[in-house]
């Protein structure tokens, strides 16, 4: 799920260079922590938080698959 996120939000910002994703097990529950440049951070949240809801749903239709409860954190 690390990589999903990574390519997606890599497409989204002006720095590339600067995303940052951490994975954080805990058994069947996974946290993907998503950081980016503070310049980018409204791209990635979008207008009322459509692009991250659209980020979050992409993520747990590919996490479904494998039986795994994702969710995708944008820290600042």
């Amino acid at each position: 799920m690390k990589e999903l996120v990574e390519v997606i939000a890599k497409a989204l910002v002006d720095n590339p260079d600067e995303v940052v994703v951490n994975e954080k097990n805990d058994g069947r529950n996974i946290i993907v922590e998503l950081h980016v440049a503070p310049s980018d951070m409204g791209k990635v949240i979008g207008r009322q938080g459509r692009i991250a809801k659209a980020i979050r749903s992409v993520v747990k239709a590919a996490s479904s698959r494998e039986n795994l409860r994702v969710d995708v954190e944008i820290v600042d």
